[in-house]
């Protein structure tokens, strides 16, 4: 793999001369190491990992308003930590102020969870750290990571020394680095498993995570492993990811997809056409965040993704590039993944494991729960399990582990903390983000307003069998992946029925992931308010379940329908 550029004192006196002539994209592999945004400024000025020390030495003792403005804002992100949103703010507010009047004085603390593996010990400590340090909080979210809030500068070291004494960190949970490797959470149990992916993600976290040379990307690079045939860890919208698959030849393999994401550009990832064996993820791992450090476009930090990179090469371009200047050799071709025969990929229920033993996962509403409720999930999973549990790209948990005779007793018990072993679709397919409680950039609140929408809609529609996924953003970044959902929606301002600005969404119908991956629809002019969700909802999935075909799925449904019945 070539070595990591050092701008400018690496790059050569013709492509300083060539980066002087124009401005490029950014890119340090042609010279392009000028003009820098603010972002691309604080990274060369200090490397993000370096900031440990002074929360450590200085900020801890000195306190919040002694943080430099571009660690508070910037390089902190690469230990896991956000400044939260002052409260009493409305959205309205969000795209006025400055950074510095929405800064309220406490964090954000995101703790990486790869693969989503955890013990009984470490959710202990997770649980026990959120109520000493957190206020209690503690968010499950869709790539497996749980979340603190109400985080003050002065107790991070000690929460790190918790952490780190369990095998955990926050290393490199934000900022523009690899980010968590997500992996299927029945890796190695279930009984359809293709293959177990945990070696490739065990060695892609000990070569690349706070690794100096992968820790200055153009922007944040998400990756994906799973030999799952249920496509669980939404391989679709990864910048990276390594899909289970059976070569016709060579066996059990990954079939590698690359460009994925959402946010205000979406883009489904593409197949490069590739089978890699397990041994070698890694490398091509290595490979692909070469050339996004490498190519991607760092002027712009709204085309700094690598699917704008994908999308302007091509597959074949790019893995022309991948093999002949990173890899030095071709990669087999082979097959893509199959349809999963399954519409629900969160492993919630109970299911037998490929040792005879069963897996057990819950849903919380909306992915929240509690640091005393996690104390008590690990306390269940100790009695019931072998000591193993999972966290999913869904916001849900899983206990391993557990004999057919004790599958009762800890339903039961989890059922008692309102974790539901068997929810209604409303409640399994139900996510939100973190919203305006907490996120700087949001506009609408999502936990609370979603947690109220699966209670009404379980009290309106108590009969509806259907799975389906809702999807609530309190900005349009796509945080909780609106695009891709049954019912999509995006929180902005809007009128209400007197001409009052009030919180509200946009409304997509109709996306997907893993059956037919697509966006969803929207309609024009469609906007809801928050107060008028569960009336639109209700009456969209009334008329879905009138004009359905025999075995329709609502995506498909949302497809043909006329606009006058998705309003």
């Amino acid at each position: 793999m070539p070595a990591t550029p050092k701008p400018p004192a690496a790059a050569d006196a013709a492509a300083r001369r060539k980066a002087g002539r124009h401005r490029g994209e950014g890119q340090w592999a042609v010279g392009h190491f000028t003009p820098l945004n603010g972002n691309e400024q604080f990274k060369k000025d200090d490397d993000g990992l370096n900031v440990r020390t002074r929360i450590e030495t200085i900020y801890s003792k000195t306190g919040f308003d002694s943080i430099d403005p571009a660690d508070l804002r910037g390089r902190m992100r690469w230990w896991g930590l956000y400044t939260q949103r002052r409260p009493g703010i409305d959205g309205g507010k969000t795209a006025v102020l400055e950074d510095a009047e929405l800064d309220d004085k406490f964090f954000m603390l995101r703790v990486r969870i790869d693969g989503g593996r955890l013990t009984t010990g470490q959710l202990r400590v997770i649980g026990e750290i959120s109520q000493e340090f957190a206020r209690g909080t503690a968010d499950l979210t869709d790539r497996q990571n749980i979340q603190y809030h109400w985080i003050r500068i002065e107790d991070v070291p000690e929460i790190w020394r918790r952490l780190e004494a369990v095998g955990l960190s926050t290393t490199e949970a934000c900022g523009d680095t690899p980010r968590v490797i997500l992996g299927s959470p029945v890796a190695g149990i279930a009984e359809d498993e293709i293959l177990d992916g945990t070696p490739a993600i065990d060695e892609i976290h000990r070569r690349f995570v706070g690794n100096p040379d992968f820790s200055n990307l153009p922007r944040k690079f998400k990756s994906a492993v799973s030999g799952s045939p249920l496509l669980d860890v939404a391989h679709e919208i990864n910048d990276v990811a390594f899909v289970g698959v059976r070569h016709p030849e060579y066996g059990p393999g990954f079939d590698v997809w690359v460009g994925g994401g959402l946010s205000t550009n979406p883009k489904i990832g593409v197949r490069l056409g590739a089978w890699v064996p397990l041994p070698e993820v890694p490398d091509v791992f290595g490979a692909v965040i070469g050339i996004f450090r490498d190519y991607g476009y760092r002027r712009l930090r709204t085309r700094a993704r690598l699917k704008f990179l994908v999308a302007d090469w091509g597959a074949e371009r790019f893995r022309e590039v991948l093999e002949k200047e990173y890899l030095g050799r071709p990669l087999l071709d082979g097959p893509g993944p199959e349809v999963p025969v399954e519409r629900w990929r969160d492993h919630v229920g109970v299911h037998r494991q490929k040792d005879g033993r069963y897996y057990v996962g819950f849903a919380p509403r909306v992915g929240r729960v509690d640091g005393s409720t996690l104390t008590k999930i690990a306390e269940l999973a100790e009695e019931h399990g072998s000591g193993r549990l999972r966290t999913t790209a869904e916001q849900k948990m899983i206990v391993l582990d557990v004999e057919e005779d004790r599958v009762e007793s800890l339903t039961a018990g989890l059922e008692a903390l309102d974790l539901r072993v068997s929810p209604s679709p409303f409640r399994r397919g139900t996510m939100a983000c973190t919203g305006i409680e907490f996120c700087k950039i949001a506009i609408v609140e999502t936990k609370a307003r979603g947690a109220s929408l699966i209670d009404e809609l379980e009290r309106r529609l108590p009969e509806f069998d259907e799975p389906l996924t809702i999807n609530l953003n309190g900005c349009p970044n796509a945080c909780a992946r609106i695009q891709v959902a049954d019912i999509g929606l995006k929180g902005q301002l809007v009128l209400d029925d007197d001409g009052n600005q009030v919180e509200g969404y946009q409304v997509h119908l109709g996306g997907a992931l893993g059956l037919a991956a697509g966006f969803g629809r929207k309609v024009r002019g469609l906007k809801v308010t928050s107060d008028g969700l569960p009336d639109y909802v209700e009456r969209v999935l009334r008329r879905y379940l009138e004009q359905r075909t025999d075995g329709e799925r609502f995506a498909a449904w949302t497809a043909r329908a006329s606009e006058e019945d998705l309003s």
